[in-house]
């Protein structure tokens, strides 16, 4: 395992969740006295892992299709997309 790419990976993906509309949500799940905080908890995390799972997915067949720095430009236009049109609205 490439544990550098690993770490790279695991810190930007968890700074990036945190204080999102998913956690945002899942606290609001946790705090239903009615659902067990185990079920939500794993709810939630099984809900990542299928999301992460999909964009491995695509990333990997874009790879194949996609140059890599082509796909990197794409990526970085559409970041910077979603933050104007966020900024416009705000």
């Amino acid at each position: 395992m490439d544990f550098k790419a690993f770490a790279i990976v695991f810190t930007t993906v968890f700074i990036a969740e945190l204080g999102d509309k998913t956690q945002l949500a899942t606290m609001l799940f946790a705090t239903d006295r009615e659902a067990s905080p185990l079920a939500v908890f794993l709810a939630a995390s099984a809900a990542l892992i299928v999301a992460s799972a999909l964009g491995v997915l695509a990333g990997s067949l874009l790879a194949d299709t996609i140059n890599e720095k082509a796909l990197h430009y794409i990526a970085g236009i559409g970041f910077i997309a979603i933050g104007a049109f966020t900024l416009i609205r705000a």
